[in-house]
């Protein structure tokens, strides 16, 4: 779906999340996919860890806001737009994948609000 087709699709939507919001998803989970060592589906949970390592990074002490303003204010919303982006076509999804796996996965507060700029980025080896 090219760029014009995805914001018709996401104007005809509920509304209830930015259109940076589903961007950021899209570039958060190529961010994700490039740190694996060799393409593989991302999990919920892989992603969530993405997401927010690039939110840390991009944005900052400002993370926490930047996410509110867009209307993600938890892990869940980070899966409902995963899932409006399959019902899309512009990603896809295994049989095991759920909604529920990005539910309460970590509270946004703790996770984004104590960032400072120059903040070390914690990651898994």
């Amino acid at each position: 779906m090219n760029e014009e087709d995805f914001l018709q699709w996401l104007s005809k939507q509920e509304q209830r999340y930015h259109p940076n919001a589903y961007h950021f998803v899209l570039e958060a989970l190529k961010y994700t996919q490039r740190k694996l060592d060799r393409p593989r589906h991302v999990s919920g949970r892989e992603l969530l860890e993405g997401i927010s390592e690039l939110a840390r990074k991009d944005f900052g002490p400002f993370a926490l806001t930047v996410l509110t303003e867009w209307g993600v204010t938890n892990t869940r919303d980070f899966g409902t737009i995963v899932f409006q982006l399959v019902e899309t076509g512009e990603i896809k999804k295994t049989e095991e994948d759920r909604i529920e796996d990005f539910e309460g996965v970590y509270e946004f507060a703790q996770e984004f609000g104590n960032v400072r700029l120059g903040d070390p980025i914690e990651t898994e080896v």
